[in-house]
């Protein structure tokens, strides 16, 4: 539910409540003023408190009203009080007639004894004709009209037209005090209850955004928020939690980038370390005249020149995958035949495979099939080079062989590469594609290489949307596989 609409339906309850207690107060005022439970308009129509009987009803009042005072006599008239009695039951309404001290004639439903005696006292002025009075359980409005059957002998008479009403009435007029206070005090209680509920659900999520907000000013990233609450407030503290945890990520990743960038200082000033040496000591050589001939100072120029050209090929591949890294080494992606790519570099490392005494293993039943997938030639070539370089390095014992396979897993191509090396240790195994890693002493600095080869293999995979991995026991060999997703044609 949305604060909107939560705002919205606690202010229009409060006035919801507030008329409905409202006019119940004015209703049952008008009830305490009217004595008429049932006439809510009684509040409103002043002309009504006055005249509590319906129209017809004033009509035949009016009639014996006439008759009380021009014939009196014909209000002794049994039948006639008889039939005026059955014109006033057609709206409801019942008839008394008094004669003194005694009631001549009332209602048959009318309890005449209880009747009698709470009928008001005579009032020849007739200034007060309508009024209320309760006889038994039962509550009734009346209008009367006093008059004298024989002004001389002070012979006296009343005519009462009663409908009978609620008692609740009665009650609300000794009550009304009472409701009056309950209705201030459900009045209170309801604004403090919507206060409340605005509080909890507004008020504390926004109080602890705050105070999140504040920790965080503070560099301290780590205070989590919840919530359970759906409306505009869960979203803004979702999305403000969501906010930091991406800001704590993002400073785990540069404090992780600034790790990397002091590492790769180190791992390049150690690389460099050793062919710059031995540059040196061969130069110094030379200018110390330790070159007396010919064929020693050739030897020296291309221990030179070999040492040179291994560190242009570190700084090129160490800006290849710092390229790579960063994401600024574009792919131009194209449709590839994986086994014919293949085939293709193992063509080109022939003759370094004889010249190390390799032998080539296929073991793959779709050597013959064409394999498509959507690749950057390129730098797929390189890293098969790559990874046939890593096997070339560490192949030691004879006969050495470097075995081939590709498969078909599911919508994936999976090429591996196996040797029959020395192998690695499997505590060092996650370690092999990091950049600059080497293992001891198998994967020995007496070796040349750059260290990159294998972590600039595992970039150009991730690249394409792959994988990459290795399996190895030590003294088994090493097995590098990686996987490319499989050209579709939606044409």
């Amino acid at each position: 539910m949305s604060i909107r609409f939560r705002l919205l339906l606690s202010f229009t309850s409060v006035v919801v409540v507030s008329v409905i207690l409202f006019v119940s107060a004015a209703y049952l005022l008008s009830v305490a003023v009217t004595g008429d439970f049932r006439s809510i308009s009684s509040f409103y129509n002043i002309h009504y408190s006055l005249h509590p009987l319906s129209e017809e009803e004033e009509n035949l009042f009016l009639d014996m009203k006439y008759l009380a005072k021009h014939d009196p006599k014909l209000l002794l008239d049994k039948e006639r009080l008889e039939e005026y009695d059955l014109q006033l039951k057609m709206v409801q309404a019942q008839l008394a007639v008094r004669h003194n001290d005694a009631l001549i004639y009332s209602t048959p439903t009318l309890n005449s004894r209880e009747l009698n005696q709470v009928l008001p006292d005579y009032e020849m002025g007739n200034y007060a004709i309508r009024s209320t009075l309760n006889s038994g359980n039962q509550f009734f409005s009346y209008a009367k009209f006093d008059f004298y059957f024989d002004e001389a002998k002070q012979d006296m008479g009343s005519i009462f037209v009663l409908r009978e009403r609620s008692p609740f009435a009665e009650i609300v007029r000794t009550l009304l005090p009472i409701l009056i206070i309950v209705f201030v005090c459900v009045l209170l209680l309801t604004g403090f209850l919507l206060y409340r509920y605005v509080t909890r659900k507004i008020i504390f999520p926004l109080d602890r955004l705050r105070q999140s907000a504040e920790q965080i000013k503070g560099g301290d990233l780590s205070q989590e928020l919840s919530t359970n609450s759906g409306d505009e407030v869960g979203q803004l503290v979702m999305a403000f939690e969501d906010m930091r945890r991406k800001l704590h990520d993002s400073i785990q990743l540069q404090l992780h980038y600034e790790d990397n960038r002091k590492q790769l200082l180190s791992n390049i000033s150690h690389d460099l370390r050793t062919p710059i040496t031995t540059i040196k000591g061969y130069a110094e050589g030379i200018r110390d005249g330790v070159t007396n001939t010919p064929e020693k100072l050739g030897r020296y120029v291309d221990a030179i020149h070999t040492r040179a050209a291994d560190m242009e090929h570190l700084v090129d591949e160490l800006l290849f995958y710092s390229k790579l890294d960063m994401n600024k080494e574009p792919f131009s992606f194209e449709q590839v035949d994986l086994n014919g790519c293949v085939r293709q570099v193992v063509n080109e490392l022939t003759l370094e495979f004889d010249n190390h005494g390799v032998e080539i293993v296929w073991n793959n039943t779709l050597s013959e099939e064409q394999l498509y997938v959507l690749a950057d030639r390129e730098k797929l070539k390189r890293v098969l080079l790559n990874l046939f370089d890593n096997c070339l390095k560490y192949m030691v014992q004879s006969p050495k062989q470097i075995t081939i396979r590709i498969d078909k897993q599911h919508e994936f191509a999976v090429v591996r590469i196996s040797d029959n090396g020395p192998g690695i240790h499997p505590d060092s195994l996650p370690h092999i594609f990091e950049r600059f890693y080497r293992e001891e002493p198998s994967r020995s600095q007496a070796i040349r290489g750059s260290g990159l080869g294998l972590a600039i293999a595992k970039q150009i995979i991730e690249g394409h949307g792959g994988q990459i991995g290795a399996d190895s026991e030590p003294g088994q060999g090493l097995a590098l596989h990686f996987t490319l997703k499989l050209f579709e044609d939606r044409r």
